[in-house]
């Protein structure tokens, strides 16, 4: 195979396996077996299978609460992440965070965070460590475009700028800050011209192109590394599904749905393999078989794991104090 070809599979390959395990953990949410919150990426993985790429194994990510596929894509093990929907203690984070809190420290995957925009302090507080440090590696924090409307936002994109913090400020665009269209929360809906108030580079990119996700993350990445101080990185993209499992999904009119659809970044990217000859039909269902076979036992993992015991409930929870000497007597 040429480098062309190797990279097409590993691309496709991360594509379709974060979209067919979030459509299994819809199947499998439906069933009761998953439980509390879940949010889909379905529609967005051409940006965590994009980026994440581009990251080394010693820079840090935080993500929001819809990340499985920013998970999925740093190598957390699928089963790991499937045991956690399930609140199993072979899960990532112990069975204790659920869909929306996934953590794996050895990856440097710090979450998943259930508050909008909470993120975003946490990762200029890791920046700057790296900075105290010395270090060239970067943090990279994934947000949606809803969080700019916190003030944790305008907060962190101060002082990262103000102190030339080496963080990647990357905004997944969906239009949506869970119901609200971003023409109705934002009186300015360039999110990058936003950015240049606090003296930040900015890049705005095509969230449905896999490649063109790749090659703004290399530009980005590289910036940040050099000492230039952090980029905000826009991908503009569509989530399919809706906002939640709970969530009717009575704001979007289903023409737009339908045309964003039709910009599937999977199918897109599978046309333009093909026209190059990077793949050809017997890799597509090889591919297809290899991540079939991961999810089945990703949730026979899940299904197999066991319930964390009753004593341990306020394990983590709670921070006992010591009896006083007089008490102990």
């Amino acid at each position: 195979m040429s480098t062309e070809s190797d990279e097409a599979r590993r691309l496709l390959w991360q594509m379709l396996r974060i979209r067919r395990f979030e459509e299994k953990c819809a199947e499998l949410y439906s069933a009761g077996h998953i439980r509390g919150f879940l949010h889909l990426y379905i529609g967005e993985e051409a940006i965590a299978a994009g980026a994440m790429p581009q990251l080394r194994a010693d820079d840090s990510i935080l993500g929001t609460y819809r990340e499985h596929g920013h998970a999925l894509a740093r190598g957390v093990p699928a089963g790991a992440i499937m045991a956690e929907m399930f609140g199993k203690r072979e899960g990532c984070s112990g069975g204790r965070g659920g869909s929306m809190h996934l953590f794996d420290v050895s990856r440097r995957f710090f979450g998943g965070n259930a508050i909008v925009g909470g993120a975003l302090p946490l990762a200029v507080g890791f920046a700057l460590a790296e900075q105290m440090r010395g270090t060239d590696r970067v943090v990279a924090c994934f947000f949606g475009e809803g969080a700019m409307a916190e003030g944790e936002f305008h907060e962190s994109a101060n002082l990262a700028a103000l102190w030339k913090l080496p963080v990647m400020f990357l905004c997944e665009n969906n239009l949506y800050a869970m119901g609200t269209a971003l023409g109705r929360s934002q009186s300015n809906v360039d999110l990058c011209e936003k950015t240049h108030g606090y003296g930040m580079h900015a890049l705005s990119v095509d969230g449905m192109d896999v490649l063109a996700v790749r090659d703004a993350m290399r530009r980005a990445t590289a910036s940040v590394r050099a000492g230039e101080g952090p980029i905000f990185v826009e991908f503009r993209t569509y989530r399919f599904r809706a906002h939640s499992m709970f969530d009717p999904e009575l704001y979007r009119d289903k023409a737009e749905v339908a045309e964003w659809r039709r910009r599937c970044p999977i199918d897109r990217f599978v046309r333009t393999a093909r026209e190059h000859n990077w793949l050809d039909e017997a890799d597509l269902a090889a591919i297809e078989r290899e991540v079939a076979a991961e999810i089945d036992e990703a949730v026979a993992f899940a299904h197999a794991g066991t319930w964390e015991p009753i004593e341990d409930l306020e394990r983590d929870v709670y921070a006992r104090t010591p009896a006083a000497p007089e008490a102990r007597a």
